[in-house]
Protein backbone atom coordinates (compact mmCIF):
# COMPACT_ATOMS: atom_id res chain seq x y z
CA UNK A 1 0.00 0.00 0.00
CA UNK A 2 1.65 2.88 -1.30
CA UNK A 3 1.36 6.55 -0.17
CA UNK A 4 1.79 9.45 -1.86
CA UNK A 5 -0.24 12.35 -1.10
CA UNK A 6 0.32 16.07 -1.38
CA UNK A 7 -2.32 18.46 -2.20
CA UNK A 8 -1.44 21.84 -3.67
CA UNK A 9 -2.20 23.96 -1.11
CA UNK A 10 1.06 22.26 0.94
CA UNK A 11 3.23 23.91 -1.77
CA UNK A 12 1.43 27.44 -0.88
CA UNK A 13 1.40 26.47 2.95
CA UNK A 14 5.26 25.91 2.66
CA UNK A 15 5.97 29.43 1.19
CA UNK A 16 3.83 31.28 3.82
CA UNK A 17 5.61 29.90 6.60
CA UNK A 18 8.74 30.91 4.86
CA UNK A 19 8.04 34.18 4.20
CA UNK A 20 6.62 34.17 7.76
CA UNK A 21 9.52 32.92 10.19
CA UNK A 22 11.45 36.19 9.81
CA UNK A 23 9.19 37.99 11.85
CA UNK A 24 8.68 35.01 14.90
CA UNK A 25 11.28 34.69 17.63
CA UNK A 26 9.71 31.38 18.80
CA UNK A 27 8.58 28.04 16.37
CA UNK A 28 6.26 25.81 18.47
CA UNK A 29 6.35 22.18 16.63
CA UNK A 30 3.39 20.06 17.39
CA UNK A 31 3.40 16.46 16.56
CA UNK A 32 0.99 13.69 18.00
CA UNK A 33 2.82 11.53 21.21
CA UNK A 34 1.24 8.48 20.14
CA UNK A 35 3.33 8.76 16.60
CA UNK A 36 6.73 10.83 17.55
CA UNK A 37 8.86 10.19 14.76
CA UNK A 38 5.77 9.54 12.00
CA UNK A 39 4.53 12.62 12.64
CA UNK A 40 7.50 14.95 12.69
CA UNK A 41 7.95 16.78 9.18
CA UNK A 42 11.98 16.27 8.63
CA UNK A 43 11.59 19.64 6.10
CA UNK A 44 11.09 22.12 8.90
CA UNK A 45 14.41 21.43 9.92
CA UNK A 46 15.80 23.14 6.89
CA UNK A 47 13.10 25.82 6.94
CA UNK A 48 13.20 26.73 10.79
CA UNK A 49 16.91 27.21 10.95
CA UNK A 50 18.43 28.66 13.96
CA UNK A 51 14.99 29.60 15.02
CA UNK A 52 14.32 29.19 18.89
CA UNK A 53 12.05 25.62 18.69
CA UNK A 54 9.83 24.14 21.37
CA UNK A 55 8.72 20.73 20.44
CA UNK A 56 5.50 19.58 21.73
CA UNK A 57 4.52 15.86 22.03
CA UNK A 58 1.09 16.83 21.73
CA UNK A 59 -2.06 14.34 22.58
CA UNK A 60 -0.08 12.71 25.49
CA UNK A 61 -3.22 11.76 27.16
CA UNK A 62 -3.65 9.23 24.26
CA UNK A 63 -0.33 8.38 24.54
CA UNK A 64 1.11 5.30 27.10
CA UNK A 65 3.03 7.48 29.52
CA UNK A 66 5.95 5.42 29.61
CA UNK A 67 6.62 5.61 26.18
CA UNK A 68 6.20 9.16 26.23
CA UNK A 69 8.73 9.76 29.02
CA UNK A 70 11.01 7.66 26.24
CA UNK A 71 10.88 10.11 23.95
CA UNK A 72 11.00 13.25 26.04
CA UNK A 73 14.31 12.08 27.24
CA UNK A 74 15.84 10.74 23.31
CA UNK A 75 14.63 14.48 22.06
CA UNK A 76 16.71 16.24 25.25
CA UNK A 77 19.68 13.68 24.56
CA UNK A 78 19.13 15.59 20.82
CA UNK A 79 19.74 19.15 21.89
CA UNK A 80 15.77 19.61 21.47
CA UNK A 81 13.77 21.78 24.17
CA UNK A 82 10.50 19.01 24.57
CA UNK A 83 7.21 18.82 26.56
CA UNK A 84 4.77 16.67 26.50
CA UNK A 85 1.25 18.47 26.13
CA UNK A 86 -2.55 18.15 25.97
CA UNK A 87 -3.90 20.82 23.90
CA UNK A 88 -7.35 19.54 24.82
CA UNK A 89 -7.56 19.20 28.43
CA UNK A 90 -4.26 20.61 29.39
CA UNK A 91 -3.89 24.30 31.03
CA UNK A 92 -2.94 27.37 28.82
CA UNK A 93 -0.75 28.32 31.59
CA UNK A 94 1.78 25.48 31.10
CA UNK A 95 1.95 26.33 27.88
CA UNK A 96 2.45 30.22 27.97
CA UNK A 97 4.91 29.49 30.38
CA UNK A 98 6.63 26.73 27.98
CA UNK A 99 6.96 30.06 25.28
CA UNK A 100 7.80 32.61 28.20
CA UNK A 101 11.11 30.29 28.80
CA UNK A 102 12.06 30.13 24.99
CA UNK A 103 11.97 33.52 24.52
CA UNK A 104 13.20 34.69 28.05
CA UNK A 105 16.52 35.64 26.22
CA UNK A 106 14.77 37.60 23.66
CA UNK A 107 12.66 39.29 25.87
CA UNK A 108 15.54 40.07 27.64
CA UNK A 109 17.77 41.57 24.94
CA UNK A 110 14.90 44.16 24.42
CA UNK A 111 14.40 45.22 27.91
CA UNK A 112 18.21 46.28 28.35
CA UNK A 113 17.18 48.76 25.47
CA UNK A 114 14.18 49.95 26.91
CA UNK A 115 11.74 47.73 24.83
CA UNK A 116 8.79 45.71 26.45
CA UNK A 117 9.06 43.28 23.79
CA UNK A 118 5.85 41.56 21.92
CA UNK A 119 6.61 37.70 21.28
CA UNK A 120 5.59 36.40 18.21
CA UNK A 121 5.30 32.69 18.25
CA UNK A 122 4.17 30.10 14.90
CA UNK A 123 3.08 26.92 15.38
CA UNK A 124 3.81 24.59 12.84
CA UNK A 125 3.43 20.66 12.30
CA UNK A 126 1.86 18.19 9.55
CA UNK A 127 -1.81 18.20 9.90
CA UNK A 128 -4.09 16.83 12.36
CA UNK A 129 -1.46 16.66 14.95
CA UNK A 130 -4.02 19.45 16.84
CA UNK A 131 -2.26 23.39 16.09
CA UNK A 132 -5.66 24.81 16.11
CA UNK A 133 -6.89 23.33 19.48
CA UNK A 134 -3.24 24.32 20.79
CA UNK A 135 -3.90 28.05 19.12
CA UNK A 136 -7.23 28.26 20.74
CA UNK A 137 -6.38 26.64 23.99
CA UNK A 138 -3.78 29.72 24.59
CA UNK A 139 -6.50 32.31 23.27
CA UNK A 140 -9.06 31.20 25.70
CA UNK A 141 -11.93 30.40 22.56
CA UNK A 142 -12.45 29.34 19.56
CA UNK A 143 -10.73 31.82 17.45
CA UNK A 144 -8.74 29.33 14.60
CA UNK A 145 -10.46 27.18 12.84
CA UNK A 146 -10.92 22.87 14.04
CA UNK A 147 -11.27 19.58 12.53
CA UNK A 148 -10.88 15.84 12.82
CA UNK A 149 -9.75 15.79 9.01
CA UNK A 150 -6.31 16.92 7.37
CA UNK A 151 -6.73 20.58 6.00
CA UNK A 152 -8.30 22.37 8.38
CA UNK A 153 -6.54 25.61 8.29
CA UNK A 154 -5.58 26.48 5.09
CA UNK A 155 -3.20 30.10 5.69
CA UNK A 156 -1.85 31.16 8.17
CA UNK A 157 -3.87 33.28 10.87
CA UNK A 158 -2.00 35.42 13.64
CA UNK A 159 -3.77 35.77 16.91
CA UNK A 160 -2.98 37.75 19.81
CA UNK A 161 -2.83 35.73 22.94
CA UNK A 162 -2.21 39.14 25.35
CA UNK A 163 -0.60 42.28 24.95
CA UNK A 164 2.84 40.84 24.59
CA UNK A 165 2.15 37.30 23.24
CA UNK A 166 1.31 36.71 19.35
CA UNK A 167 0.54 33.22 17.71
CA UNK A 168 0.25 32.25 14.42
CA UNK A 169 -1.45 28.98 13.28
CA UNK A 170 -0.06 27.72 10.33
CA UNK A 171 -1.77 25.09 7.51
CA UNK A 172 -0.16 21.53 8.40
CA UNK A 173 2.97 20.66 5.87
CA UNK A 174 3.89 17.44 4.74
CA UNK A 175 6.97 16.32 2.71
CA UNK A 176 6.17 15.92 -0.60
CA UNK A 177 7.96 12.97 -1.66
CA UNK A 178 6.64 10.51 1.68
CA UNK A 179 9.51 8.32 0.91
CA UNK A 180 9.52 6.38 4.58
CA UNK A 181 6.23 4.28 3.75
CA UNK A 182 5.66 3.04 7.04
CA UNK A 183 5.63 6.51 8.71
CA UNK A 184 3.29 7.69 5.83
CA UNK A 185 1.14 4.61 6.50
CA UNK A 186 1.39 5.97 10.39
CA UNK A 187 0.30 9.19 8.98
CA UNK A 188 -2.50 8.13 7.65
CA UNK A 189 -3.45 6.27 11.17
CA UNK A 190 -3.81 9.68 12.92
CA UNK A 191 -5.96 11.28 9.82
CA UNK A 192 -2.73 13.37 9.01
CA UNK A 193 -3.65 12.12 5.21
CA UNK A 194 -7.42 11.94 4.19
CA UNK A 195 -8.55 8.62 4.41
CA UNK A 196 -10.29 8.65 1.04
CA UNK A 197 -7.03 8.66 -1.10
CA UNK A 198 -5.38 5.39 0.86
CA UNK A 199 -7.01 1.94 0.51
CA UNK A 200 -8.63 1.64 3.98
CA UNK A 201 -8.56 -2.18 4.88
CA UNK A 202 -4.79 -2.38 4.10
CA UNK A 203 -4.67 0.66 6.57
CA UNK A 204 -7.09 -0.69 9.23
CA UNK A 205 -4.98 -4.17 8.88
CA UNK A 206 -1.81 -2.61 9.33
CA UNK A 207 -3.12 -0.43 12.35
CA UNK A 208 -4.52 -3.62 13.95
CA UNK A 209 -1.36 -5.39 13.34
CA UNK A 210 0.21 -2.58 15.16
CA UNK A 211 -1.90 -2.09 18.26
CA UNK A 212 -1.34 -5.65 18.63
CA UNK A 213 2.50 -5.39 18.59
CA UNK A 214 2.27 -2.81 21.50
CA UNK A 215 -1.04 -3.53 23.40
CA UNK A 216 -2.48 -6.91 22.34
CA UNK A 217 -5.27 -7.28 25.68
CA UNK A 218 -6.68 -3.94 24.71
CA UNK A 219 -7.16 -4.83 20.78
CA UNK A 220 -8.44 -8.54 21.87
CA UNK A 221 -11.14 -7.03 24.39
CA UNK A 222 -12.37 -4.13 22.40
CA UNK A 223 -12.84 -5.80 19.47
CA UNK A 224 -14.04 -9.21 20.97
CA UNK A 225 -11.74 -11.72 19.54
CA UNK A 226 -9.08 -13.99 21.50
CA UNK A 227 -6.20 -15.04 18.71
CA UNK A 228 -3.78 -12.26 18.97
CA UNK A 229 -1.43 -14.14 16.11
CA UNK A 230 -4.31 -13.05 13.40
CA UNK A 231 -3.20 -11.53 10.86
CA UNK A 232 -4.46 -9.90 7.10
CA UNK A 233 -8.19 -10.14 6.01
CA UNK A 234 -8.71 -12.79 8.83
CA UNK A 235 -7.71 -10.19 11.49
CA UNK A 236 -10.69 -7.74 9.78
CA UNK A 237 -12.90 -11.04 9.95
CA UNK A 238 -12.62 -11.41 13.72
CA UNK A 239 -13.64 -8.07 14.23
CA UNK A 240 -16.32 -8.18 12.28
CA UNK A 241 -17.74 -11.00 13.81
CA UNK A 242 -16.41 -9.68 17.15
CA UNK A 243 -18.44 -6.27 16.92
CA UNK A 244 -21.40 -7.64 14.99
CA UNK A 245 -20.59 -5.90 11.98
CA UNK A 246 -22.27 -7.81 9.70
CA UNK A 247 -24.38 -7.77 7.08
CA UNK A 248 -27.54 -9.96 5.90
CA UNK A 249 -26.29 -13.47 5.25
CA UNK A 250 -24.05 -13.01 8.08
CA UNK A 251 -21.44 -11.41 5.40
CA UNK A 252 -18.62 -9.09 7.14
CA UNK A 253 -19.40 -5.08 6.47
CA UNK A 254 -15.69 -4.37 6.16
CA UNK A 255 -16.25 -0.47 5.69
CA UNK A 256 -18.01 -0.33 8.59
CA UNK A 257 -15.37 -2.26 10.37
CA UNK A 258 -12.53 0.14 9.22
CA UNK A 259 -14.41 3.17 9.97
CA UNK A 260 -15.17 1.67 13.82
CA UNK A 261 -11.50 0.83 14.21
CA UNK A 262 -9.63 4.19 12.76
CA UNK A 263 -12.48 5.83 14.74
CA UNK A 264 -11.80 4.15 18.13
CA UNK A 265 -7.94 4.61 18.18
CA UNK A 266 -8.10 8.19 16.64
CA UNK A 267 -10.72 8.92 20.09
CA UNK A 268 -8.13 6.89 22.18
CA UNK A 269 -10.91 4.52 22.78
CA UNK A 270 -8.20 1.25 23.24
CA UNK A 271 -6.56 3.09 26.20
CA UNK A 272 -3.19 5.03 25.85
CA UNK A 273 -1.41 3.64 23.02
CA UNK A 274 2.23 4.47 21.32
CA UNK A 275 3.69 2.88 18.79
CA UNK A 276 6.78 4.02 18.52
CA UNK A 277 9.73 3.95 20.45
CA UNK A 278 12.85 5.85 20.16
CA UNK A 279 15.21 3.86 17.92
CA UNK A 280 17.80 1.55 19.06
CA UNK A 281 21.73 1.97 18.24
CA UNK A 282 21.11 -1.10 15.88
CA UNK A 283 18.16 -0.81 13.58
CA UNK A 284 15.37 -2.71 14.85
CA UNK A 285 13.11 -4.86 11.91
CA UNK A 286 9.62 -5.97 12.58
CA UNK A 287 8.23 -8.96 10.48
CA UNK A 288 4.37 -8.41 10.06
CA UNK A 289 3.19 -12.11 8.41
CA UNK A 290 0.52 -11.40 5.90
CA UNK A 291 0.88 -7.32 5.64
CA UNK A 292 4.40 -7.06 3.53
CA UNK A 293 6.94 -8.96 4.61
CA UNK A 294 9.85 -7.25 6.67
CA UNK A 295 9.78 -3.46 7.67
CA UNK A 296 12.43 -1.23 9.46
CA UNK A 297 10.70 0.56 11.83
CA UNK A 298 10.61 3.38 14.93
CA UNK A 299 10.17 1.47 18.27
CA UNK A 300 9.73 -2.15 17.48
CA UNK A 301 11.13 -4.87 20.27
Amino acid sequence: MDINWYPGHMAKAKRLLADQLGRVDVVLELCDARLPHASRNPDLDKLIGGKKRVLLLNKADLADPQATSMWLNEFRKQGLDVVSYNANAGKAKDALAVIERAARETVERAAQRGIKKTVRAMVVGVPNVGKSTFTNKLHGGSIAKTGDRPGVTRSNQWVRINPYLELMDSPGLLWPRLDDQVAARRLCYIGTVKDDVVDLAMLTIHLLQDMLQVKPEAVLERFRFTDASLRGEALLEAVCKGRGFLMKGGVCDYDRCCSVVLDEFRAGKLGRITLELPRRNEKPRLTIPGAGGTEENHGED
